[in-house]
């Protein structure tokens, strides 16, 4: 009866059109205020508490980084790097978009940082070499949603500190952790290269179709100098996940030296990006930090409230009395995760379903790693349907598009992320298999 009228309130002041980080707060504060006795120093302290995380801290650091590469000339060279190694096969200049945008998403952690950095540059090549300009939207606006499935990854962030202060028990009684940022960053390489190439593979396929231009091979000097050029974003890569691998420091710290090293590769080597141009950067870092950070802030008080109430253990006990498995469940998951990208952005989805979902998941015996990578694939193909897909208003941007036509566009693409989904949710080895050989789990 709670958990109705919190998700009650909850729906009802996000149809009224109001910010869902206000409507998480509301909702929060109406339900502690009429139907329980916590008082106002319990949610003030919590509020405060809930964000004073130093896993948090990586979000505006990579955050900053993503917007230092995507206006410091990085993407273009990387682009050129991707055309000299892929551009002769069917449908080039397409396949080189999908590799450019699985290397910048190795070090942006944003998708639509992606979707912008790359589309901006290759989508006009691709329409002046010939191609429909709805099949270069199609590859862009998909591949750039690799930009939070390969780490390092913002979303990833999120659900890992959505779900570390939970206290769950496995099937056999024994308390679960949550999964740290370091295990889901590596956990996320395969699913990333799995997907990068399923994507790259519906390209050459309809390219080859439908007969769409391709480029004279490139020599191998090209490819050297293309490669020499490019490196020091590709060395960016190295570092930072390089560096956590390793324990030289932790992905808090590679996000901070993450952006010193675009800010200084992007003003001083590469020189694309002047100093009048930082205050801009700075500022527009600060406000998508500004605004991620106040939405997580509302969702731990939201989280706060699920447990006193206990309502994910009243729900997991349900689900296993009512016999229903992993597999009936993360089915029902998956659908679930589909609807709220209907109608929310991956953020907030994250940090409202997972500290529900993750204790349930526990409880049936999926793996922490697992059910994590689960949820932000499904928060790559929100990205990219509609009415909220982040991705396809960027790509609108860019291609001067509407959304109707867009949404037909990437269809064929989607549909690949749809299988992939259903893949990933029933092989846990795909996600599972490279923490475990690290020795990491």
């Amino acid at each position: 009866m709670n958990a109705a009228i919190i998700f009650g309130l909850l729906i009802a002041l996000m149809l009224t059109g109001m910010p869902i980080s206000i409507a998480l707060g509301l909702s929060v504060l109406t339900f502690l205020f009429t139907m329980t006795t916590v008082p106002i120093e319990a949610v003030a302290l919590k509020l405060f508490t809930g964000i004073e995380n130093f896993e948090i801290m990586a979000i505006p650091f990579f955050i900053l980084s993503g917007n230092f590469l995507t206006h410091g000339g990085v993407a273009r060279r990387m682009i050129n790097f991707a055309t000299a190694m892929v551009g002769h096969w069917h449908g080039g200049l397409g396949l080189a978009g999908v590799m450019a945008c699985a290397l910048f998403a190795a070090i942006s952690g944003s998708s639509p940082a992606t979707v912008v950095a790359i589309g901006s540059i290759i989508l006009p090549a691709m329409v002046a070499q010939g191609f429909p300009k709805r099949f270069g939207a199609g590859v862009i606006t998909t591949s750039g949603a690799l930009g939070i499935l390969i780490p390092p990854s913002i979303v990833m962030v999120m659900y890992s500190v959505a779900t570390s202060g939970a206290v769950v028990f496995g099937p056999d009684g024994q308390r679960v952790s949550s999964a740290s940022i370091s295990t889901l960053f590596v956990a996320g390489v395969i699913p990333g290269l799995m997907l990068a190439a399923l994507l790259g593979l519906t390209t050459w396929y309809r390219a080859r179709k439908f007969g769409y231009p391709r480029m004279p091979k490139a020599t191998w000097r090209d490819r050297w100098v293309a490669f020499r050029k490019s490196v020091w974003g590709l060395l960016l890569i190295v570092l930072v996940l390089g560096g956590i691998y390793s324990g030289a420091f932790t992905p808090t710290e590679a996000a901070a030296v993450s952006a010193v090293y675009a800010f200084v590769i992007a003003l001083f080597v590469y020189r694309d990006l002047t100093w009048r141009d930082v205050p801009r950067v700075l500022l527009d870092s600060a406000n998508m930090s500004a605004m991620l950070l106040y939405i997580i802030t509302n969702a731990v008080l939201f989280s706060f409230l699920m447990t006193s109430e206990q309502i994910p253990q009243a729900m997991a006990s349900w689900i296993t009395g009512a016999g229903l498995n992993w597999v009936v469940f993360l089915l029902i998951v998956n659908l679930l995760l589909l609807v709220a990208g209907n109608v929310m952005e991956p953020s907030s989805i994250v940090l409202i379903m997972a500290p529900i979902l993750f204790p349930i998941a526990a409880k049936l015996g999926i793996d922490p790693v697992h059910f994590g990578i689960l949820i932000v694939v499904n928060m790559e193909v929100g990205m990219c349907h509609p009415p909220v897909g982040l991705n396809l208003y960027v790509a609108s941007g860019i291609t001067r598009m509407g959304i109707t036509e867009l949404t037909v566009a990437v269809w064929p693409w989607l549909l690949t992320m749809l299988i992939f989904l259903v893949i990933v949710t029933y092989v846990p080895a795909i996600s599972l298999w490279l923490p475990r050989f690290l020795g990491m789990m």
